[in-house]
């Protein structure tokens, strides 16, 4: 109970202190590196009072190359178009830091709820091929990011998904919680499932995924190959398609 509410409120702290500058100086440089600072926090946290190293090493590599990848984008593009609708508005840019903090929570329960260093080694495969998939997909995006000539991209993975990097998000959480699951107990083991289902649902049908659909399609319907593009590409699990 003590190392759960130490990690509430350090959370709700480096959110906290995040959010200020973030809303009054109209900033997105803060955003999703409270995200990835989020999880190494809590990861350290279980290292130092848990001596929970490998679950938590996971976790803090993945956000370490998102937190690298984030900073190196946004220093690049200076804004963030996913903000756009909120970030002039107080109640709905507090309601998405209230969100990625419970976010944070919710993903991070596999971690919180590991008792030991045993884990399914085959796991961390999983989760490393989902890492993988994940840096490829966000190299990617970059690289079409600073070139504007192009309007979307289908090629590389992006041929046979139209979000990659987030079907890679995903593995990388379900790799997180079957490598925990021989050290979750009991029935702590149903309640650390709410970890790779919220993320699933969270980028499928609330945030990520649907903002980016629409903001695509409002720029891009218009186009004939793009809708062929949207017919036959998945919109997240891989698949062969007739390009």
């Amino acid at each position: 109970m003590t190392l759960l509410i130490t990690w509430l409120v350090l959370s709700i702290w480096i959110n906290l202190i995040m959010f200020i500058p973030a809303y009054f100086f109209k900033t997105d440089k803060l955003t999703d590196i409270s995200y990835a600072l989020t999880f190494i926090t809590l990861s350290l946290l279980m290292i130092i009072y848990q001596d929970i190293w490998i679950v938590s090493l996971m976790i803090i590599v993945r956000a370490i190359r998102l937190w690298t990848y984030l900073l190196i984008r946004i220093f690049k593009i200076q804004k963030d178009n996913r903000f756009d609708e909120m970030r002039n508005d107080r109640k709905k840019f507090i309601k998405f830091w209230l969100l990625q903090w419970l976010s944070v929570a919710i993903i991070s329960s596999s971690l919180l709820l590991s008792t030991n260093n045993d884990v399914w080694i085959f796991w961390i495969i999983i989760r490393a091929i989902g890492l993988l998939i994940e840096s490829v997909a966000d190299y990617q995006k970059f690289q079409f990011i600073l070139n504007k000539k192009n309007w979307w991209i289908s090629t590389w993975l992006r041929k046979y998904s139209r979000h990659p990097n987030y079907f890679g998000e995903i593995l990388c959480w379900i790799g997180v919680y079957i490598a925990a699951f021989p050290s979750i107990l009991n029935t702590n083991k149903i309640i650390a499932l709410i970890s790779p289902l919220f993320i699933i649902i969270l980028l499928l049908f609330v945030s990520w995924i649907p903002l980016l659909e629409k903001s695509w399609n409002k720029k891009r319907w218009n186009n004939q190959e793009y809708k062929k593009y949207i017919k036959q590409t998945s919109i997240l699990i891989p698949r062969f398609n007739k390009y």
